[in-house]
């Protein structure tokens, strides 16, 4: 279940930059997060989980997806537009370091070794990504949409830690999904009336374009959040995590085998590092269980 979620997600990003060599990116995010919104709002129903939200929940919800779930998937789509989406996989999931300076800016948590260590082996990736661009004097938007996007991502999920609600994950998600697809509906009206004027086109969509949309919406919108919730409901959080460290890995692969694009030796090292970097933060470590007879023997069973 683990590594198909990963596949859900990681093969995701190869089929929204081929669903956008169509799609405007507005349209594109609105159209998958209004999708997904519309299936979480139907396991909801059917798994008898409350869909409203009490008056406290609100703000900390809606705050957080905005960050989490909007900006990053807008952030995204125009990264993936003008940077090769093997690097924006890689710069993105930078995400658990950056919450890890949240949560130590806001929240006061310790920098202890491990996130040390996460911290200092994330840095040095970031360093192989950038170092070819320092050397050939060149910028790339693109990569900074990315690397905003992570932070983006990470600030949110320090907020709503900061602020936590009694209200059930899927219905957390449901409503930051309904936030962030009438946000994107405002940016269609205002950045792409092309498309309420003219329409989508559709029957001049190449077939591919179909495929990555068709994908984006059922694998990565519906099955991968409801295999994610089945995880968080009989695994530990930590253990269901490792879904998120393979992402970048088959984000990569993917982009190489479907889009054709070539990776550096830079990017390989940079992802190899980022891997090390959130394993090391994201894993929980290891406990001692002290042997059944001595702790019979000390009074603690």
């Amino acid at each position: 279940m683990i590594m198909l979620v990963a596949l859900c997600w990681g093969l995701n990003w190869p089929a929204v930059r081929t669903a956008l060599n169509e799609i405007p990116p507005w349209t594109l995010r609105a159209i998958g997060m209004g999708a997904g919104a519309l299936f979480l709002l139907a396991l909801a129903r059917l798994t008898g989980k409350r869909c409203l939200m009490v008056r406290n929940e609100w703000l900390p919800v809606l705050g957080s997806g905005f960050l989490s779930i909007t900006v990053f998937n807008l952030l995204l789509s125009f990264a993936q537009l003008a940077a090769p989406t093997s690097r924006a996989v890689i710069v993105t999931f930078t995400m658990p370091i950056w919450t890890i300076i949240f949560a130590w800016l806001l929240l006061g948590e310790r920098l202890d070794r491990r996130r040390w260590i996460g911290l200092t082996v994330g840095s040095l990736g970031l360093v192989c990504l950038g170092w070819p661009l320092i050397q050939n004097r060149t910028f790339n938007y693109g990569l900074v949409l990315a690397l905003l996007a992570g932070m983006s991502w990470a600030l949110g999920t320090v907020i709503i830690k900061r602020f936590p609600v009694a209200a059930p994950p899927i219905t957390i998600t449901l409503w930051q999904l309904i936030a962030g697809a009438l946000v994107a509906t405002i940016g269609v009206v205002l950045f792409e009336p092309q498309v309420l004027r003219d329409g989508l086109g559709l029957a001049g969509w190449h077939l591919s374009t179909w495929v990555g949309l068709s994908y984006h919406i059922l694998f990565s919108q519906a099955l991968a959040y409801l295999l994610w919730y089945w995880l968080l409901a009989r695994i530990p959080a930590g253990t269901a995590a490792l879904a998120l460290l393979l992402v970048p890995a088959i984000g990569v692969i993917s982009s190489i085998l479907l889009l054709s694009e070539r990776p550096t030796t830079a990017d390989v090292l940079g992802l190899l590092l980022m891997t090390v970097a959130a394993a090391v933060v994201m894993v929980p470590a290891t406990r001692v269980v002290p042997h059944k007879a001595s702790a019979q023997a000390t009074g603690k069973v």
